[in-house]
């Protein structure tokens, strides 16, 4: 009987292999071997696409008669840095003793990548190939991995999609960043003054710089609105009510053209002769409806990538590359799932076992209260049937979640780290407990005919906001996005004695200036999250879990295409704020691109491309079809650009749009 090779993606993970699989033989050069297993490791990326020159020499020039570069075939090779463990690996994989291999790299589209470069190059013939498909990297989910590991061949299509990913991005690099480096780079250069200029294009790359660009030049043209908004405070007890006036259906404003919306003035003036009115006839206010009711607000769901990342940029100030950075270290050293998922729920299986993952915090001083509380109740029996659980939201992994285990490692971690850590176990765990329950009251108050408004809310019952709430999050709770007004309980019971046709003093009616606010700028978070909704800032985390279909990049991608941007100038991020500018050459390739290729700018339609690549992975087309439309993509925008005026490139910079980079 022959010898079975596993191979993962990385050292460390193939320790976490060998140790879970006994394999206790000597460490040797690149792999560990025991009688009867093998246990080896890439070090990320072993082959790489070659550049074009290895196809042919001409094409080491930049030259408009090579384009547009579409190859019959590719061609791969090995990355010189790290050849030494290519041949290893290679020689492991080829062995006569070897009959069985076991893929155990990361459990995604690029680890499957890694691993059938080094297999195509390898150029390993009759042996049996198996799939482990793991979601933590506990010693119980590797052996179940292995254990239920799949023939290799059911994984095709999603080595299809893999393999026409890097095509795609290969393509539109070469192909556009020559194109238009040729055309418009020297234009560049006059304009800014420098020897040369490269114009870097990628297919998510240069719409993400689209999607800032954007933004900027909103914020930039924004004119500010004033407007007059009209309150009154009435006496109640020794309190105050403070209400809004709206013009609603029967004011003697309604849809009026001095309005600015419906609880506003365009003038001051108006406003001020409107309480003039008022006050010609003195006199209290009525209490014309009085709405009491209980709101249940209830845990969020879990957190994808996406979302914690976007949580790190907002509590710690950290970018969603650090993020991933971390959480992939607290997946390596087994204390969370697997890190590069856009699920937000929790798969059956999961949640069948999901107890011991809450016992396994008990040793974790931060949770062991909250654990222990969950534990001696039910909620963690019935997750089941709740809106936390469901295998049609998953597609490779579900949410990350704290596994229960590793926790001796946490004191080697580093404060991000355990902070990043100790976000993801309270998430988790906050699932468990029940809805925080506010208590709302909302006024309806008449004077002269005109109404005024007021809302008011107080939390009741803390629910799991115990969890996430005050001692952690205080800063992110204490701001709630809605119109009421949080009050004590005091005020809450007096405004409770209320009744329709109670009168209320007036205190005093008075004007609120305000004025419109431009746009918010990206931040390093939430265009993440902007990325992953194809382009749209959806700030809502209940509609966010309903929007379906590909975003921009993938979850493993997105945080590298920001670093990226940065690392060449495009976009400028602020650390301390994560806030996100464009550059002045960031805001001149954007114009470039708007003005040759603009379809790279489209949201919808970079996000396409993504769901064509998951239609492959599905079986639902073939490699072939895809390809034919990104050939005939490239083809059609290459000729396009050839047959503009190069004068009319020129203008971009000194006609149209040069005061955009005064």
């Amino acid at each position: 009987m022959g010898k079975s090779l596993f191979i993962a993606e990385k050292p460390s993970v193939a320790q976490e292999f060998a140790k879970a699989l006994k394999v206790t033989g000597p460490k040797k050069d690149g792999y560990i071997e025991s009688q009867d297993t093998i246990v080896t490791w890439c070090v990320g990326h072993l082959v790489t696409m070659s550049y074009p020159e290895v196809y042919d020499m001409k094409y080491k020039k930049w030259s408009y008669d090579t384009l547009p570069f579409l190859p019959k075939e590719f061609l791969y090779e090995v990355i010189p840095a790290v050849s030494k463990q290519f041949n290893i690996v290679k020689g492991l994989l080829t062995r006569e003793d070897v009959d069985t291999i076991y893929v155990c790299t990361d459990s995604g589209r690029e680890g499957e990548y890694i691993y059938r470069l080094v297999e195509q190059l390898a150029g390993v013939k009759d042996k049996q190939r198996k799939r482990v498909w793991i979601d933590s990297q506990t010693e119980e989910e590797i052996l179940r991995g292995v254990k239920e590991a799949k023939d290799l061949s059911e994984y095709d299509n999603l080595s299809d999609a893999a393999y026409l990913r890097a095509k795609e991005d290969y393509l539109m690099g070469i192909n556009f960043s020559r194109l238009l480096t040729l055309k418009y780079g020297n234009a560049i250069s006059r304009y800014l003054k420098t020897d040369y200029t490269v114009i870097s294009v990628g297919r998510v790359m240069t719409c993400v710089l689209g999607m800032i660009v954007r933004r900027e030049r909103e914020i930039r043209s924004f004119v500010k609105t004033p407007f007059y908004r009209v309150l009154g405070k009435f006496a109640l007890d020794t309190r105050e009510i403070e209400a809004e006036w709206r013009a609603v259906e029967g004011s003697i404003f309604y849809a009026s053209p001095h309005l600015y919306k419906e609880n506003g003035f365009k003038k001051k003036e108006v406003a001020e002769k409107f309480i003039k009115w008022f006050n010609e006839e003195p006199g209290n206010a009525t209490v014309m409806s009085i709405e009491k009711k209980k709101e249940n607000k209830n845990p969020p769901l879990l957190y994808n990538l996406a979302e914690l990342q976007n949580e790190c940029s907002r509590m710690f100030k950290i970018s969603p590359d650090q993020t991933l950075n971390i959480v992939q270290e607290l997946y390596e050293k087994k204390l969370v799932t697997y890190p590069r998922t856009d699920a937000r729920v929790l798969s059956t299986a999961v949640a069948k076992e999901i107890s011991r993952n809450i016992k396994g915090l008990l040793g974790y001083g931060i949770a062991k209260e909250y654990a222990g509380d969950i534990l001696n109740g039910t909620s963690y029996k019935n997750i089941a049937k709740t809106r936390y659980v469901n295998d049609k939201q998953i597609t490779d992994h579900y949410a990350i979640i704290p596994t229960g285990q590793g926790l001796r490692e946490l004191n080697n971690l580093s404060v991000a780290s355990q902070n990043v850590y100790e976000t993801i176990v309270r998430r988790f765990l906050s699932i468990f407990y029940p809805p925080a329950v506010y208590q709302k009251i909302s006024l309806k108050i008449k004077l002269r005919d005109e109404l005024f408004f007021a809302s008011f809310k107080v939390l009741v019952s803390e629910g799991y906001l115990k969890v996430t709430g005050n001692s952690f999050d205080k800063k992110k709770n204490d701001t709630d996005q809605t119109e009421d007004v949080k009050c004590d309980n005091e005020f809450l019971q007096a405004l409770s004695t209320l009744k329709k046709g109670t009168e209320l003093p007036i205190n005093t009616l008075f004007i609120k200036e305000g004025e419109t606010s431009p746009p918010k700028r990206y931040n390093s978070g939430n265009l993440i999250l902007a990325m992953e909704n194809a382009g749209q800032l959806i700030e809502d985390e209940e509609l966010r879990a309903q929007i379906k279909g590909s975003g921009i990049g993938t979850s493993a991608t997105r945080a590298e295409i920001l670093k990226k941007l940065v690392n060449i100038k495009y976009i400028n991020l602020n650390k301390k704020t994560q806030i996100i500018t464009p550059s002045q050459l960031g805001e001149m390739i954007y114009d470039v691109v708007a003005n040759s290729i603009k379809h790279l700018l489209n949201p919808e339609l970079t996000a396409s491309w993504e769901k064509g690549l998951t239609m492959v992975a599905e079986g639902t087309i073939t490699s072939d079809e895809y390809m034919a439309k990104l050939e005939g993509f490239v083809s059609r925008r290459t000729s396009y650009v050839m047959s503009l005026n190069n004068q009319y490139g020129l203008k971009i910079f000194f006609d149209q749009t040069a005061d955009n980079y005064k």
